[in-house]
C-alpha cells in the first residue's frame, strides 16, 4: 500500500445555480456550496485522514471549497498549491451562456455533442480529450508523486479537470467517462499500490445528487 489521494469536485457555484457555462470564468461558490463544502468537511472529518498537501485550480470556487474543508477538518495550516492545470474545462465562446440560449443558437444536438462527447471541443474552449492533455502530466508530475511516497494528499478542483484523473484512476472507457457526473463536495478517497494502481476507491456521501 502506498499513500492516499481525496478527489473533491467544488460546491454549487453562482453560476450553476443559474445554469450558465462556466468554465475558466470565476464566479463563488452559493451558500448551498458552502453547505456542500461543509457537508464533506464533515464526511472527511470521520475518516480520521491528516493530509500532508492540498492542490486546487486558479479558480475560486474550488479554492474556497478547499478553505471550507480545511477549516471543517481542523488542518487550515495545510500547504496548499495552486495551479491552473486543475481549472475546469475551458468552454470558449460558451463561457458565460445560458444553456438554454445556447442551444436556441447551436441546436440542442450540437450543444449536447460539445457537452457530453469525449473529444469534440466547443468554439475556442477544450473538448474533455484537451482537458485530460493537461490534467494527467500535472498529475503524473506533481501529485502521483507524494502519494507514491506515502503521502496523503487532497485535490479540490471541477467536474472535467476531476472526471479526466477518475478516468485514468478507474480505469474508465471514453463511452464511460462522459456519461459520468461527479457530486458536487462529494470526497472520494483512493488509496494507491506502489505502482500506482488503485487499491481501494471509497465514496464519502450521497453520488445520487451528481449533475
Amino acid at each position: 500500500m502506498s499513500g492516499t489521494l481525496v478527489l473533491v469536485r467544488h460546491g454549487q457555484s453562482e453560476w450553476n445555480l443559474k445554469n450558465l457555462f462556466t468554465g475558466w470564468k470565476d464566479p463563488d461558490l452559493t451558500e448551498l456550496g458552502v453547505e456542500e463544502a461543509k457537508t464533506g468537511a464533515e464526511a472527511l472529518k470521520g475518516t480520521g485522514l491528516k493530509f500532508d498537501i492540498a492542490f486546487t485550480s486558479n479558480l475560486i470556487r474550488a479554492q474556497r471549497t478547499l478553505d471550507l474543508i480545511m477549516q471543517g477538518i481542523g488542518q487550515t495550516g495545510l500547504e496548499v498549491i495552486r495551479d491552473e492545470a486543475l481549472n475546469e474545462r475551458d468552454y470558449g465562446d460558451l463561457a458565460g451562456l445560458n444553456k438554454d440560449d445556447a442551444r436556441e443558437k447551436w441546436g440542442e444536438e450540437q450543444v449536447h455533442i460539445w457537452r457530453r462527447s469525449y473529444d469534440v471541443p466547443p468554439p475556442g474552449g477544450e473538448s474533455l480529450k484537451d482537458t485530460g492533455a493537461r490534467v494527467w502530466p500535472y498529475y503524473m508530475t506533481e501529485i502521483l508523486p507524494r502519494v507514491l511516497r506515502g503521502e496523503t494528499v487532497l485535490v479540490a478542483a471541477h467536474g472535467n479537470s476531476l472526471r479526466s484523473l477518475v478516468m485514468i484512476l478507474d480505469g474508465m472507457s471514453r463511452e464511460e467517462i462522459v456519461k459520468l457526473n461527479l457530486a458536487t463536495g462529494v470526497p472520494m478517497v483512493y488509496k494507491l499500490n506502489a505502482d500506482s494502481t488503485v487499491a481501494s476507491k471509497e465514496v464519502l456521501g450521497d453520488m445520487s445528487k451528481a449533475h
